[in-house]
């Protein structure tokens, strides 16, 4: 694969690229915010598509078995984790699988626990569905992000936790978990009684020499307290196509989770998900692998360039994800006023980081998973703004 190449996604209808007016952002903004990327998908997945797309019928559609045994596949080959078909759920997505388990798994007014700074939709959904959101917030020690494991068990008792939203690896800090903790926070949520959604969406983008455990494959006595959310979405640039898999041991917590969606009439079924996400998981290995490279190289330019020019704005380094969390604190700005800097002096449109928390304050969240001319770019941008301030 080049990811290299410059794909011009203008006039696409793309959110990232085609949505400033609606988000109220500068026209000349360049975007390196929303969570998807800027490479072409798996050669395979292009055919599939097209294959598909030149047939001219787009009925209803269900998932093969072929679907299920390349998911199967995929996990055992990239994660070492043996599922069964019966297992697997199909959702639009894992937004949407995480509103249907506070659905199916708590009542209004229930506590759901996550840990801040996090991907904000998990504070929107518990907010939205009227539940009492609760945070064990991550502590940021010796240029890395850890868990208060007094204050989580804490937590939980005090407010007595019904559901944990767990996000592995994290988003926006880059954590991947250690067995060593991922086993601490399951042990004590079975404890007391919580049961477990962990979303594992960026489980394939992990950097040498990390890991990525999946939790409900560690132990046992893990799979009637643990409910895993995965989708190709991220991995393989496929989010427009809406289809994610929930894994779910236990069978009558995957009976509650199934019935959410089919009282709600919510079929996944679509076609071009479906078709995209099994090319994708049979033909992809290779592509991820180059990918995963070529995200790291655009790290360690990245974290190079601010080092050399600019050493006041830091990299927190990431262990995972094409999502890079920057701390931009020791300029001086408040929130507000960093964000309009960027929008209006470097012409950047990042993600800030205040919106997973108070805890991001003075941070921004920035997408790498673009060819290394467009980081390029957009760091000289940043490096004339700040030189124009006097800022570095």
């Amino acid at each position: 694969m080049n990811f290299n190449k410059i794909n011009d996604r203008k006039n696409t209808h793309s959110i990232k690229w085609d949505g400033h007016t609606k988000m109220n952002i500068p026209d000349d903004c360049l975007p390196m915010w929303v969570a998807d990327m800027d490479f072409q998908t798996v050669p395979e997945v292009i055919e599939a598509l097209n294959n598909l797309a030149h047939s001219g019928i787009y009925g209803y559609a269900f998932e093969s078995d072929e679907y299920f045994q390349s998911v199967i596949g995929w996990m055992k080959r990239r994660h070492q984790w043996t599922i069964l078909k019966e297992w697997i759920s199909t959702s639009p997505g894992v937004v949407s699988a995480i509103h249907a388990c506070i659905l199916a798994f708590t009542q209004l007014g229930d506590a759901v626990m996550i840990q801040k700074p996090v991907y904000h939709p998990f504070a929107h959904s518990i907010n939205s569905l009227e539940r009492k959101l609760i945070n064990n917030a991550l502590v940021y020690k010796d240029d890395q992000y850890i868990i208060d494991f007094v204050d989580f068990e804490k937590q939980i008792i005090d407010n007595s936790i019904k559901l944990f939203i767990l996000c592995s690896p994290h988003n926006p800090v880059g954590r991947v978990w250690t067995t060593d903790e991922l086993t601490m926070m399951a042990d004590i949520c079975i404890k007391h009684n919580v049961l477990i959604v962990s979303d594992e969406i960026h489980m394939d983008f992990v950097f040498k020499p990390y890991r990525h455990q999946i939790l409900v494959d560690l132990n046992e006595n893990f799979k009637d307290h643990v409910i895993t959310l995965t989708a190709p979405s991220k991995t393989f640039n496929l989010a427009g196509l809406k289809l994610s898999n929930t894994i779910i041991l236990n069978q009558k917590l995957k009976k509650k989770y199934d019935k959410v969606y089919d009282d709600l009439s919510v079929h996944a079924g679509h076609s071009f998900g479906l078709i995209a996400t099994q090319a994708a998981y049979e033909h992809g290995d290779a592509y991820v692998d180059e990918m995963v490279d070529y995200l790291h190289e655009n790290l360690m330019f990245m974290d190079g360039f601010f080092k050399e020019h600019c050493p006041k704005i830091k990299i927190i380094q990431p262990q995972g994800l094409y999502l890079v969390w920057v701390d931009f604190r020791e300029l001086g700005m408040k929130d507000r006023e960093l964000k309009s800097f960027l929008l209006t002096k470097a012409k950047l449109w990042l993600n800030d980081g205040v919106i997973f928390g108070r805890e991001g304050s003075g941070f921004q969240r920035i997408n790498i998973a673009t060819p290394r001319a467009t980081i390029e770019k957009a760091l000289n941008q940043l490096l004339s703004a700040l030189k124009e301030e006097n800022l570095c």
